[in-house]
């Protein structure tokens, strides 16, 4: 029988297929970001795809996700092509689990158990830590019943479980205690957070947000002059660091947060409460996005829509283009960003420092507005200056 558990996919061999179901009118161009996304994911959890299926349907099939048809077909495939795993790009249900793993013989991951398992390798404070690992147990519960392979068998004699109780209800009751501790581990560690936010009330609060992978990082240590872990991966940092930067003597907190995702797991977001404070409680946003992809489009709306369920949509926001240097422009042609003068749309390359004196500058402005908020007798020394 197989076994149902948060897989390791450590080894850089281990080749995995992609499967997808998308609404009849949903473009091929569209289909094709997001399993070229769903690839990268499997390869910053170090795993080779090697082919994907994709099966246009209204709405998933509620016992196997995809239909028959395209269901023998993977079987099919996967008898003349063997591979370790099979990641689909939606959340799974128990049942659509237990009947793909019967069909299918292979270990089965979606697209939630794939980014905790990401997160759980990019975890490195312990808040973040404890964050997904709540997270992990979360998702496992309703998913006990495969979990482990020490569930097949029920063993009976003194000691193993208590009158009348199954090993699952036991495992059941281990999971929900563990996950109170949990919550209680980062319920300390949020009035902690709290108390050392209050301290900040009286500097000027920046967060750098956007979707994963889009240069925050990067920039962060050039803002900064830090040196903070930054990589052509997703979800490369998963924890908010918070750095104190001067300009102009006026010094403010620049703070870099989780990168969001399109359809980031719903116990990721309510674990990661604390983090998401960080850019609750900021006074502007630097809203981070990758120039050069494709669907910059589609990756700024999912970020707007983060932070409106945040409710984060009305701060200041300076909009930052990043990675200009990759993107081709027709011959005899200024590209975008020359043409480009409002104070809040900047474009630039981190990598490259192209335009970042145009970013400090325009930063700085809305910092200088926020920090007069903070301290109204405070003078601009320019202004003092020309007095």
């Amino acid at each position: 029988m197989i076994e149902r558990k948060l897989y390791d996919t450590t080894n850089p061999q281990e080749k995995a297929i992609l499967v997808a179901v998308t609404p009849k009118q949903q473009a091929e161009r569209l289909t094709n970001e997001y399993l070229d996304e769903l690839a990268f994911l499997c390869t910053t959890a170090k795993a080779l795809v090697v082919k994907h299926f994709v099966q246009k349907l209204e709405r998933p099939d509620n016992g196997t996700y995809v239909g028959k048809g395209k269901l023998e077909e993977i079987v099919a495939w996967i008898a003349e092509n063997p591979i370790d795993l099979v990641v689909f790009d939606d959340d799974l249900s128990p049942a659509q689990v237990r009947n793909l793993e019967a069909e299918l013989k292979v270990k089965i991951l979606d697209r939630s158990l794939l980014i905790l398992y990401i997160f759980s390798m990019r975890a490195q404070t312990a808040q973040s830590k404890i964050q997904v690992e709540l997270a992990q147990y979360q998702y496992m519960l309703p998913r006990l019943t495969r979990l482990w392979s020490h569930l097949t068998k029920q063993r009976g004699g003194i000691g193993n479980r208590g009158p009348g109780e199954k090993e699952l209800e036991t495992d059941r009751r281990i999971v929900k205690d563990r996950i109170s501790i949990l919550k209680d581990k980062l319920e300390t560690i949020d009035k902690q957070s709290i108390t050392r936010r209050k301290n900040r009330e009286k500097i000027v609060r920046v967060a750098l947000v956007g979707y994963t992978n889009v240069g925050k990082s990067t920039l962060m240590n050039l803002l900064s002059k830090s040196d903070i872990f930054a990589e052509n991966k997703l979800f490369a940092t998963v924890d908010a660091t918070v750095r104190k930067v001067v300009w102009e003597q006026i010094p403010f907190l620049l703070t870099d947060t989780v990168g969001f995702i399109r359809k980031l797991p719903t116990h990721l977001i309510e674990s990661f409460k604390s983090t998401l404070d960080e850019i609750r409680e900021a006074d502007i946003l630097l809203h981070v996005v990758d120039y050069s992809h494709q669907a910059h489009d589609n990756q700024i709306e999912t970020v707007n829509q983060v932070l409106a369920d945040l409710k984060c949509s009305e701060k200041s926001t300076v909009l930052v283009y990043n990675k200009i240097d990759l993107v081709l422009h027709e011959e005899g042609e200024r590209p975008l960003w020359e043409n480009q003068e409002h104070l809040k749309t900047v474009f630039i390359s981190a990598e490259k420092r192209i335009n970042i004196d145009t970013l400090r500058s325009n930063l700085l402005s809305e910092i200088k507005i926020a920090h007069k908020q903070i301290f109204p007798n405070w003078l601009d020394p320019e202004i003092f200056e020309g007095q």
